[in-house]
């Protein structure tokens, strides 16, 4: 399966990443892609975001057609989207990011148990990558 949708642990390794901060960085997992056959030039693709205790994700833009939905499956995750508030979304819970958010804070909310969240992007099909670690050619 093609995967569009690039693994930030990997950018962290690729971008000289010590081993040991490699390793708090979450796990991406694709689990679904599919062209919407409904909307001409649109795809969907689901991954799951995989975080140990303590974990975190770089701070990151997504593709300027990428309106992304997450739902939080286990334990708790701070997010800050653009110029809002950090919040935390508990086991149950959702929040949505608009196309080409600049997603600064993603983290899992606990030092001590692990959290996974569901993340759904409906983008343009060409629109690669979907998520671009700041600092990374064609980043902003």
């Amino acid at each position: 399966m093609k995967t569009a949708f690039v693994p930030l642990i990997a950018a962290a390794i690729a971008l000289g990443a010590p081993p040991a901060i490699a390793q708090e960085r979450e796990q991406v997992k694709v689990v679904f892609e599919h062209a919407l056959p409904n909307v001409d030039g649109k795809r969907i693709v689901a991954a799951t975001v995989t975080y140990s205790p303590g974990g975190k994700s770089m701070a990151h833009h997504h593709a300027a057609s990428a309106f992304i939905y997450a739902y939080v499956l286990s334990g708790a995750i701070r997010s800050q989207v653009g110029n809002g508030p950090a919040k935390v979304y508990h086991q149950g819970e959702g929040f949505y990011e608009m196309p080409g958010s600049h997603h600064s804070i993603s983290e899992n909310a606990s030092a001590t148990e692990p959290a996974s969240l569901l993340a759904i992007f409906v983008a343009d099909s060409k629109d690669e990558p979907l998520t671009s670690p700041d600092g990374a050619p064609g980043s902003r």
